[in-house]
This record gives C-alpha cells, sequence and structure tokens, in this order.
C-alpha cells in the first residue's frame, strides 16, 4: 500500500512546497523567471568591501543565462520569454534582476529597471537578487513603494551561517550584517528569500545542517538550496583543480538536503534545490548535469526515510 505523503502544501509526491505549486497556487497558472542583467556590480568586487567577489562567482555573477546588459530590461525580456513560448501554455513571468547586486548603484537607475521589469506583459512581480548589506534606507523606500504595485521578491545570498566559512570563500559580509539587512527587508512586506550553498570549504554535514536551521529561525518566505558547482575564471576552479576543495558527490549532497528541509518550516516555499551552470563551461561536479535524477532522489530519500520539509521545525 502506498504510503500517504504527510507533507500538507503539495499536491504531488514532493514533500516540500516547490516553486511551481506556490505559483500555481498564487497565481493559478506556471511562471517562469526571465534572467535580467543591468550591469550592476558587488561591493566585494568593486573594492568597497573586497575584491574579486565570492570565490564561486563566475564573471557574470550568476548572470550567465541572462541576455547582455547593453540590451533594454524589456528587450532582454523578450529574448527570454521567447525561449519558453510553447513550452507550457499559458504562463506567468517573474522579471529576474540575477547578475550580481541589484540593489547596489544609483537608486533612480535602479528604481527605472525595476519599474519596466514590473510592466512586462504578463509579468506577476519581480525577483531581485542582491546582498543583506546593500539595502540602505533608499532602496528600501524605493522596494516598499514597488511592493504597492506588484508582487517583489528579494533574494539574498547567504550561502552559509558561518563566519569561519564566509571569510573562506570571500563573502565580505558578517552573518550579523545579514540578519540586519533581513530584519529590515522584513519591514517593507516584500518577500524574502535566502540562498545557501552545500559543500563550501571545509563545511561537513553538521555545518550545513546548522545553517538550514538558522535559516529557519529568521522564518524567510522563500528558500533556495543548491551545490557548489566549479566554473572556469572563478578562484574555486583554481582551488579544485590543486586538489584544495573536494566536492560533494550526489549521493552526500541528497543526504545533506533532505535532512536540512526537515529544519525549514513547513510554509517556506523551496525556490530550487539545485543549482545551474552552463553546461560548456561546467568543470564538476559531473553528476549536476542531471537535474531530474537529483531532485528525483531526494524525493526517493525523503520518502523511504519518512522525511518531510518542517518535520524538525521547532
Amino acid at each position: 500500500m502506498k504510503k500517504q505523503n504527510p507533507y500538507p502544501y503539495s499536491d504531488t509526491n514532493k514533500r516540500y512546497q516547490t516553486f511551481e505549486y506556490f505559483m500555481r497556487r498564487t497565481y493559478g497558472k506556471k511562471c517562469a523567471k526571465l534572467p535580467v542583467d543591468i550591469g550592476c556590480t558587488c561591493p566585494n568586487i568593486d573594492g568597497t568591501k573586497g575584491f574579486g567577489g565570492c570565490i564561486y562567482c563566475s564573471a557574470r555573477g550568476a548572470g550567465d543565462f541572462a541576455a547582455p546588459s547593453s540590451l533594454s530590461v524589456t528587450e532582454q525580456l523578450d529574448k527570454a520569454a521567447e525561449m519558453i513560448k510553447g513550452k507550457w501554455g499559458e504562463t506567468g513571468y517573474i522579471p529576474y534582476f540575477q547578475a550580481h547586486t541589484n540593489t547596489y548603484g544609483d537608486p533612480e537607475f535602479l528604481k527605472r529597471k525595476y519599474e519596466e521589469a514590473a510592466a512586462y506583459p504578463g509579468a506577476v512581480g519581480i525577483s531581485i537578487a542582491t546582498r543583506a548589506d546593500a539595502l540602505d534606507e533608499k532602496i528600501l523606500e524605493i522596494l516598499t513603494e514597488l511592493n504597492t504595485k506588484t508582487d517583489v521578491y528579494v533574494e539574498l545570498g547567504l550561502q552559509t551561517s558561518s563566519d569561519q566559512t564566509a571569510a573562506l570563500i570571500n563573502r565580505c559580509m558578517k552573518t550579523e550584517e545579514f540578519v540586519k539587512g533581513c530584519e529590515a527587508l522584513e519591514k517593507t512586506g516584500v518577500r524574502r528569500c535566502v540562498h545557501i550553498i552545500n559543500g563550501l570549504p571545509g563545511e561537513d554535514e553538521e555545518q550545513m545542517i546548522d545553517t538550514a536551521k538558522f535559516v529557519a529561525s529568521l522564518l524567510p518566505d522563500m528558500v533556495k538550496i543548491h551545490m557548489l558547482y566549479i566554473v572556469p575564471g572563478t578562484k574555486a576552479a583554481r582551488m579544485y583543480e590543486d586538489g584544495e576543495l573536494p566536492l560533494l558527490s550526489r549521493e552526500e549532497y541528497v543526504s545533506i538536503t533532505a535532512k536540512q528541509l526537515t529544519y525549514l518550516p513547513q510554509k517556506t516555499v523551496i525556490g530550487r534545490l539545485t543549482g545551474d551552470a552552463p553546461l560548456s563551461e561546467l568543470i564538476a561536479p559531473e553528476w549536476t548535469r542531471k537535474k531530474v535524477v537529483v531532485l528525483n532522489e531526494i524525493d526517493k530519500y525523503m520518502a523511504n526515510n519518512d522525511l518531510w520539509q518542517g518535520k524538525e521545525f521547532k
């Protein structure tokens, strides 16, 4: 006899709240995130807080799938929308400011870009990737106002709750600074998404679980989890090639990630459980090329071990 899924925010075999489920429940249809690059930099690239960026960050700062920043926001969204047209039928769009730190720059410039994205036909909201220490008073005002006109999702890169690991990856931000920014953002009413990475240098399973527990204490609206992967031109690539950076196996990643989900609040949306690198550039780990396999293995692990999102949340 098939065991009933004990997790309430699912209409499939998933034992966690998927982004797809949340979008259907919120907007009544599938929604696709359309990447946007507006040429932002980052305070740990330009010397404000550090140089070189995080050790795993590519030249485009997670914006590898966006069209060139020389194009307007609308032109970039047109190109991204064209790629998925006909794939899912009726689809909502969430323009995603993904490359580098997208609240870091001239506030009026950023406001114009946000508003252009929010006005894109079919957009149900916008998503803005940034750092928690790049949320000054003016930016918070802009986000607060924008959130009265459309749904705003702000994605904050934490990666780890360990300041020791943060120093190793050149995050150039203390965890207490992250908390301060996250709490300031909460007051605006926008939805907060926290990013974490499994397999960072020197971290064991217990430390990765501790990061999940820390994130749970912030009660985020959404969480994204993915593995550390290696792309050319990064410090992580040099460390990996020199044998200084062992990577998680697929089995290790599946086990750790499934356990992390049990510590997150039940209502927190899981924005993703795998990472993306351009396949032509991926150095390692090879197993990340098969995203569907990874997700299926997480589903099987959770079912076989009677786990579900929020089971251990206190």
